[in-house]
């Protein structure tokens, strides 16, 4: 093959890339936009948990009821938001504080610590296959960018509490709300909710519905931490956080 050959062999494969990318740019816009309006019924770790208990010979059990944020009590946002990510109403979808720390503790070889954001969180549940790759963390930045910009603070905590694993085959507000403590969403208590959010980190492993030594200690540390930060209140600015 000439070297005209080969040049136009190589344009040819540069246009299939491009018109790849850009067709994968307009898919994940498509989504981002009817995810804004349209409740999200099903999500990847959902097909992953299910292929997962296919695999173990079980019968598919994934509990999952989507409601309105209006219909989950607040006190499962605020609990959320004091485990998770303190600084979600005023964040750009990144806390760059925690993500230094966790890298420094990282490199002293200390216990690996999540910085992921709630926003972070959402996009890798309702768009991403659980991995842990470098692609993948990349896909999820893209994801969290394009939700921050698009769907804005209030959206994301409503597809988070309603997409979250929050026990085994249990996702969302509402399941567990129904499965661990036999009441809906909207009538979760504080001390409720302070346990579901200390289960989040691993809720196959932590059940809020029989709590251990651990978990009660967790609970008991974010229930105080719910009447120092920022009230989580969409109907008004964000504010300076108070002090942690």
């Amino acid at each position: 093959m000439n070297y005209s050959g080969i040049k136009k062999w190589l344009l040819r494969i540069a246009r299939w890339i491009r018109n790849i990318l850009l067709a994968l740019f307009v898919l994940s816009l498509f989504f981002i936009i009817l995810y804004k309006y349209v409740p999200v019924y099903y999500t990847p770790l959902m097909l992953s948990r299910s292929i997962e208990q296919l695999g173990e010979k079980k019968k598919i059990n994934i509990f999952h009821q989507w409601v309105p944020l209006s219909k989950i009590s607040p006190n499962l946002a605020q609990a959320v938001v004091a485990s998770e990510d303190n600084l979600f109403l005023i964040h750009s979808g990144f806390d760059f504080e925690q993500i230094e720390i966790a890298q420094q503790n990282a490199e002293k070889g200390r216990r690996l610590r999540g910085a992921s954001t709630i926003s972070q969180q959402t996009a890798k549940n309702v768009f991403l296959f659980p991995a842990r790759s470098w692609i993948r963390k990349g896909l999820e930045a893209y994801f969290t960018v394009l939700i921050e910009f698009v769907w804005g603070k209030e959206r994301i905590m409503e597809v988070y509490l309603n997409s979250i694993e929050m026990g085994d085959g249990i996702f969302g507000a509402q399941a567990v709300a129904k499965a661990h403590f036999h009441k809906t969403a909207d009538k979760l208590t504080i001390p409720e909710a302070a346990l579901i959010a200390a289960s989040l980190p691993n809720p196959r492993a932590f059940n809020s519905a029989n709590p251990s030594a651990y978990l009660l200690r967790r609970q008991a540390q974010i229930t105080s931490l719910m009447t120092k930060i920022m009230p989580i209140d969409f109907d008004k600015p964000a504010k300076k956080e108070k002090e942690k």
